[in-house]
């Protein structure tokens, strides 16, 4: 049976509407209940057509991921491309190949900036707010593309890439925030997962770009790329004049009549967004009673630790689960015994349906929300890399194709459930469960949590995979797959299910402290 219509007003501009400015906070409270109603109410469906709006600014606001994703998913490809190994690298054996101790510094550059980035962007996001301090991070990533573009040696690449990650960093804290805070709950778990699809798309584009220009011989096999990279800021800078602010954002700046007006350009004319607004006052209040605060350490806080450990635990378990592999991706495939051209085709293969597996994941959302998705797919996830381990173990290993060929269908699987689960479904999940007053700073510190432990595998993964190093091949399979089943156990026991519920439910949940397994059924009293 279609849920009802939600409740909507066909005169916005009546002169007869009433502020929220000035209403009694019982007409707030009334207003707050008539607004989740609608909420809860609301199909996807109904979703899409009363707010197209925010989901095409949402998705303006991702194309910073887009950029955050190109970049390091670049180098990885480019450490297998000929003209690249022979201006940065060395002659080993015959043949030229960067070398594990540059492969590590050059790859610092993504997680270091997504470290300080993530943990410097909330600073100007609540002072200025998300709109302007996305153009400016847009504005120093397109100055800084200049410096990977001119550079001939790998020292000023270092430097490049260095500077360059500060600001794309910052990406991954400003995108999710926006996601999470233009569109209604029947929106909310797919637009935040979309993020997952931009890092997909980044990625993909990388290694598709690389795959066309690695044959070349001279500096332009690598150049080229670098340069592709000023399409997105010119198309963010034509845009961003028209974006419209965060109405959560206006509504902690106390601009009440500013953050309605963004609502009504976020939604369709008939839409009451003034019930919208008193849920949204009604929920900020609720934090300020709650204490649950603004800084940094309010993050940690009692109120606050809870939402915290879990926004930490389910964005670093993906990296935990073997997603750094997937940039080293071509290099393995060669590595492995596959030629040049072959290893470039299959990264593409795997990306695609990385790309189509996270559109599926839209209908499991939907179906199924948070907590299941996670648990199943991760378990999933953790099988395949034992399964990628053994394979490794396979005796004359080296003369077996057919063996090569198994992992390399593996990785592809393997990337596919990521995709179809925890790759997406972690940005639904730590949006969610972070307290509005502190969202952006709980995910920058989930963000930086991540790129620390990503950092760790930066450094160690070149080691582990190099021929000159380790020379582990899918042996990394147990590695990671250990770590998967630690992340598992955890997953178990705490990640929550937060589909179909307000801002506000969320809070009392977590206020009361809930049990994990009871908040799909947990009633509001």
């Amino acid at each position: 049976m279609e849920a009802p219509e939600p409740q909507t007003s066909s005169n916005r501009g009546d002169d007869e509407k009433i502020s929220v400015n000035d209403v009694s906070q019982k007409e707030i409270g009334e207003e707050a209940r008539r607004a989740t109603e609608i909420e809860h109410e609301m199909t996807f469906m109904q979703g899409v057509k009363l707010y197209p709006a925010a989901i095409g600014w949402s998705a303006f606001f991702s194309l910073g991921v887009i950029m955050t994703a190109f970049d390091p998913q670049l180098l990885g490809s480019l450490y297998a491309t000929p003209a690249f190994q022979r201006d940065f690298g060395y002659l080993y054996k015959g043949s030229y190949i960067i070398s594990a101790p540059w492969q590590t510094a050059l790859g610092m550059g993504n997680p270091i900036g997504q470290v300080v980035g993530a943990l410097a962007a909330s600073y100007p996001m609540e002072r200025y707010g998300r709109k302007w301090t996305f153009a400016v991070c847009v504005v120093g990533t397109a100055a800084f593309i200049f410096m990977q573009f001119f550079a001939r040696s790998i020292e000023v690449l270092l430097v490049g890439e260095l500077i360059g990650g500060l600001i794309l960093g910052m990406y991954t804290t400003i995108a999710p925030t926006y996601a999470s805070e233009v569109c209604p709950i029947a929106l909310r778990g797919h637009l935040t997962a979309y993020i997952n699809l931009c890092f997909v798309t980044g990625q993909l584009l990388a290694n598709g770009v690389i795959a066309g220009s690695s044959q070349l011989h001279n500096h332009w096999a690598y150049s080229t790329p670098f340069a592709i990279q000023w399409l997105w800021p010119i198309i963010i800078l034509c845009g961003i004049p028209f974006a419209p602010e965060s109405p959560w954002w206006l509504i902690r700046q106390n601009r009440l009549e500013e953050a309605e007006n963004s609502l009504n350009r976020l939604s369709s004319s008939t839409v009451d967004n003034k019930l919208m607004l008193a849920m949204m006052v009604e929920t900020d209040r609720l934090e300020f009673e709650m204490q649950t605060g603004v800084t940094y350490w309010d993050v940690f806080n009692k109120v606050n630790i809870r939402r915290t450990e879990i926004s930490i635990a389910v964005f670093t378990t993906q990296v935990f689960s073997g997603i750094y592999m997937v940039g080293y991706a071509a290099l393995f495939f060669q590595l492995a015994g596959l030629d040049g051209q072959k290893s470039f085709n299959m990264s593409v293969g795997y990306l695609a349906l990385g790309w189509v597996c996270t559109c599926i994941s839209w209908i499991f959302i939907s179906k199924w929300g948070r907590r299941r998705i996670y648990n199943i797919g991760l378990a999933f996830l953790t099988v395949i890399m034992f399964l990628i381990g053994i394979l490794d173990c396979v005796p004359n290993y080296e003369n077996r194709p057919g063996v090569i060929w198994a992992q390399s269908t593996l990785m592809i699987i393997w990337n596919g459930v990521f995709d179809l689960s925890i790759g997406p479904v972690c940005y639904t999940i730590f949006c969610e469960v972070s307290a509005t007053k502190v969202r952006t700073k709980t995910i920058a510190v989930a963000t930086a949590a991540q790129a620390l432990v990503g950092i760790v595998m930066t450094v160690a993964i070149p080691y582990m995979i190099n021929p000159d190093q380790a020379n582990m091949r899918g042996k990394m399979g147990f590695f990671f797959g250990g770590l998967s089943v630690l992340c598992l156990i955890w997953c178990w026991f705490r990640v929550p299910e937060t589909k179909g519920r307000t801002f506000e439910e969320l809070d009392l949940m977590f206020a009361r402290g809930v049990k994990t397994r009871e908040f799909k059924n947990y009633k509001i009293d």
